[in-house]
């Protein structure tokens, strides 16, 4: 018969990927609506806890928050409410094992920043800048001075958001680009000539549009952020209706990842599923080349341990990070947390129980996933230490 599991002593886990939390208290109706990346109505008749992740829920956050696990959806959230949004907030942060928040601030809403997010939990926070969002910033105060020249304002926001960029760099752990919701990842490699992006800019700015799609201004952005020496998170995958999934292959900047290999800028592909295996390969390839597995353990529920197994095939085993990409929701940082350890124990158990790998390889492995990896490419420990920290 076979032998009991591993018991993987993990470090503090580094969530390299996530979002802020919702303040207040939700309805029912809302509290389901973050259960899925679909930003549609669940089908007549059903709600989306009926998924893998609302199912997740139920297994669980309740025991977090005293109820049986797998308890029914009305039970759990009349606890929730009982409760209320902060000490949910604390218990289940509290309940994750999670010691480093890498947050994503360009979300709107009342939401946690990187302070009161990792605070709730217990750990530290650190910003991720989204550059989409930091540009519409700049194009906005531009667009405010009313420049009468279009081209005197299209310079000023090419150099504003130049240093914005450059400023961001100097509190922020790394960037973050979702290209692959704008336009798509199929984007010329190579930075565009200054006189292509004041062009653009004139384009753009003339139009009072605030979302940024230019391609040639995504790619600017992509070009400006790998220059600060931060790493760059890049979304590809699976995302919600406003995504063309075929248009987020991470093997569509197989090109972009060869441009930026002497740049000093190290890649991260984010959520990658169903393309994961691509996304390992590029792992594979590239030495600054990282892939994220974070979303999709999340969204898979049992079968998070198949897919898990499956970036494992490929990627040297310092490529890959963890992450929850949780947002709205404490709910989700407990079930991205859970589904990670379990998934990477039984993976583990797996192979040691086969004697592929030894016990001892098995548990180091597991801690470069856990927080090793993330720790060594964001410079949270040895010579390049983060150099601020955003509320």
């Amino acid at each position: 018969m076979p032998g009991p599991g591993l018991d993987l002593d993990l470090p503090p886990l580094v969530d390299q990927h996530c979002h802020g939390v919702l303040r207040g208290d939700l309805s029912a109706a809302e509290f389901a609506s973050y259960l899925t990346e679909s930003d549609r109505p669940a089908a007549a008749g059903t709600t989306f806890f009926d998924t893998q992740t609302g199912f997740a829920v139920r297994r669980w956050c309740p025991p977090l928050l005293g109820l049986a696990p797998h308890c029914a959806p009305g039970a759990y959230l009349a606890r929730r409410r009982e409760l209320g949004a902060a000490e949910v907030r604390r218990l289940l942060l509290g309940g994750t094992g999670i010691g480093t928040y890498l947050v994503d601030t360009g979300l709107p809403g009342d939401l946690t920043g990187a302070h009161g997010t990792a605070e709730a939990g217990g750990g530290t926070g650190y910003e991720i800048v989204r550059l989409e969002t930091l540009a519409e910033r700049v194009a906005a105060g531009v667009r405010a001075v009313g420049e009468e020249a279009a081209d005197a304002s299209a310079e000023v926001f090419a150099a504003g958001l130049a240093d914005a960029v450059r400023d961001a760099a100097r509190a922020a752990v790394g960037f973050k680009s979702v290209a692959a919701y704008r336009h798509g990842l199929a984007l010329a490699p190579e930075p565009p000539a200054e006189g292509e992006v004041v062009a653009a800019a004139r384009a753009w700015l003339a139009t009072g549009v605030h979302r940024l799609t230019d391609p040639v201004l995504l790619r600017h952005l992509l070009w400006l952020a790998a220059g600060t020496g931060r790493p760059l998170q890049l979304h590809t995958g699976f995302g919600d209706p406003d995504l063309r999934l075929h248009h987020a292959d991470p093997a569509l900047l197989t090109d972009f990842a060869h441009a930026t290999a002497g740049t000093g800028t190290d890649l991260v592909l984010l959520h990658c599923y169903p393309y994961h295996r691509q996304a390992a390969y590029l792992a594979h390839a590239f030495p600054h080349v990282y892939a994220d597995i974070g979303l999709t353990l999340a969204h898979t529920g049992p079968r998070a341990t198949a897919v898990l197994a499956e970036f494992l095939e490929l990627a040297p085993f310092g490529k890959l990070l963890f992450s929850t990409d949780a947002y709205g929701l404490p709910e989700l940082y407990t079930v991205g947390s859970a589904a990670f350890r379990t998934a990477l124990a039984e993976v583990l158990t797996g192979w040691v129980r086969t004697g592929a790998w030894s016990a001892a390889d098995a548990e180091r492995v597991a801690g470069l996933v856990a927080a090793g990896n993330a720790r060594r490419v964001y410079g949270l420990c040895g010579s390049r230490p983060p150099r601020g920290t955003a509320s």
